[in-house]
């Protein structure tokens, strides 16, 4: 097997606008990074990803880029950016950029000469088309809600944006484009950047015979007509060739519309990207209108999810481990229990993470058990899908309590708050009020008390990266479901040259008892979240996890 950097790596990835507020307005910024970079470093991770910190009129956090050469100056300056990056490869950690190739701001220069005429020299980066029987040229549904199509006043034609209207869609069949995408990117790779996470990088190439969508599923349109389309291979071996290999970057490309399937067709050895992100898991508890629809999700249908992962992986092909990010709810809220067994399930659900078969991605704050924010009016949302999907769910005839309850589950805002670094006014991220209000439960969890405690969330994440470093299992072994009959126990084993390791995890508020028929007897226990686990065979507690070697 490859044994490749990225594939023994655990990344921690960093919102920048939440991380820490290092001049006092309100916002994290790139000093704030570079003032915690030893504690980032103390975590035992290997590489940071950053959320885009490119010039943005910020209509969608960031991903709406208006200038990809320039730094937003509300997170700092290029100078920063680059002591940043320096800072990371003293302390032998790597960075990962996050760019968005799907689509750009309508801020742009590239858009705002498109725009101008019909023969513009860049009318044709992005998709033009004129609308049909008084309307847009077809049914496609936004993410963020609403149409796909805007109509622009300037020219009457309609420009396609599967995300907001002001993130229009770059057109990759066209060449120039394609040209100005590979300059951007040899731009940041000659400042000694180590990887690239590449946004919604399974749209690039899409049904460009813009037919109607025959579906209400909103996950089924992505992949049948927003994603996976007829050049995706031959875009990707282009940048391949023409600018990663020359850098030898690791690429990870975010995957709406992936699928055991054709996740394959991404990750070709000689022509495709490092890995991926798939979303099996992400999207099992959204209905038919995605995110703001959710529906009831199974802890067997949770577990089949890696287990069909890891079966696609099995021979070739690499992915990733993550259970949360900026895109979702918090990690403990969504899958185990923040409230009574928040330390117990928040710890069970690192050790998933970090045992799994895949590279790890862990997001900030999820190392402390940071939970979801429960908004109390739409008006604190601070998200253009929540506002757009509020919208939206008016005209279906909700009420906002009705509204809310689908936000505080599902909504982006739950993991945007700022990260709890102490107990002070604003949680030690920042000397002014902070952009989005600090969680309420900021006293008891923060940074500041789970340092000085033994058996905290912090310390048993620090201790897991030890373990998975010392166990060439985690990082590069098979990794293998059994079924033990109880939906709430979930057992895998990894192995690799001889080095055999079994997780055991109850995924449950209740007592297991223990599958004794799946365990050797000589199986030694190296680590558990509770600390009085001596020996193997007594019953699983209440989100007990437990790693045996042999």
């Amino acid at each position: 097997m490859n044994e490749a950097w990225y594939k023994q790596a655990i990344v921690y990835q960093i919102y920048p606008r939440s991380f820490c507020d290092s001049n006092g307005d309100g916002t994290g910024d790139l000093r704030g990074v570079i003032s915690k970079l030893d504690y980032i470093q103390s975590l035992g991770v290997d590489a940071v990803w950053i959320n885009p910190i490119y010039l943005s009129p910020n209509d969608d956090g960031g991903y709406d880029i208006s200038d990809y050469y320039t730094i937003q100056p509300e997170f700092g300056t290029m100078s920063d950016l680059d002591e940043l990056l320096e800072g990371l490869h003293a302390r032998g950690l790597k960075l990962i950029m996050d760019l968005v190739l799907n689509h750009s701001s309508d801020e742009h220069a590239w858009f705002v000469e498109s725009r101008k005429s019909t023969g513009s020299p860049k009318r044709d980066y992005y998709f033009w088309r004129e609308g049909k029987n008084g309307g847009p040229p077809n049914n496609w549904p936004s993410f963020f809600g609403g149409s796909a199509w805007e109509k622009d006043p300037a020219t009457g034609a309609y420009y396609l944006h599967l995300f907001s209207r002001k993130q229009p869609d770059l057109n990759w069949e066209h060449e120039d484009l394609r040209k100005e995408v590979r300059d951007l990117m040899e731009f940041w790779l000659k400042k000694g950047v180590d990887g690239l996470r590449l946004d919604v990088i399974s749209a690039i190439s899409k049904r460009t015979d813009f037919p109607d969508t025959d579906t209400t599923n909103f996950n089924e349109t992505i992949r049948r007509y927003y994603a996976n389309g007829p050049r995706l291979k031959e875009f990707i071996a282009e940048m391949r060739h023409s600018v990663w290999d020359r850098y030898q970057v690791m690429t990870v490309g975010e995957g709406p519309g992936i699928t055991p399937d054709n996740a394959l067709e991404y990750l070709d050895e000689k022509d495709g990207l490092s890995m991926i992100f798939h979303f099996g898991h992400m999207f099992m508890d959204q209905g038919p209108g995605g995110r703001f629809d959710p529906i009831p999700w199974t802890l067997s249908g949770f577990k089949q999810v890696f287990a069909l992962w890891n079966k696609t992986f099995e021979h070739r092909g690499w992915g990733s481990v993550f259970l949360g990010n900026h895109d979702f709810g918090r990690m403990v809220s969504r899958w185990g229990n923040d409230r009574e067994h928040h330390n117990a399930s928040s710890k069970l659900l690192l050790t998933l993470l970090l045992t799994q078969r895949g590279t790890p991605f862990i997001y900030q704050g999820d190392e402390i058990g940071m939970t979801n924010y429960q908004l109390r009016a739409v008006s604190e949302s601070r998200d253009i899908e929540t506002l757009n999907g509020w919208r939206d769910a008016q005209q279906r005839g909700l009420s906002e309590a009705e509204f809310l309850k689908a936000a505080n589950y599902a909504g982006r805002d739950n993991a945007r708050t700022p990260v709890q670094w102490d107990d002070s006014a604003f949680a030690g991220f920042s000397g002014a009020t902070p952009w989005m209000p600090v969680n309420s439960n900021k006293s008891g969890i923060n940074v500041a008390q789970q340092e000085t405690e033994q058996g905290s969330i912090l310390n048993y994440f620090r201790q897991l990266a030890k373990l998975r470093k010392q166990h060439p299992a985690f990082s590069f072994g098979n990794c293998t479901t059994e079924d033990v009959g109880v939906e709430a126990i979930f057992l895998y084993r990894r192995e690799y040259k001889g080095d055999k390791m079994m997780v055991l995890l109850n995924l449950s508020d209740e007592s297991q008892i223990w599958p004794l028929e799946a365990m050797d007897q000589q199986s030694e226990i190296l680590m558990s979240n509770y600390a009085d686990r001596r020996y193997a065979g007594s019953d699983l507690r209440p989100w007990e996890a437990v790693i045996l070697k042999g």
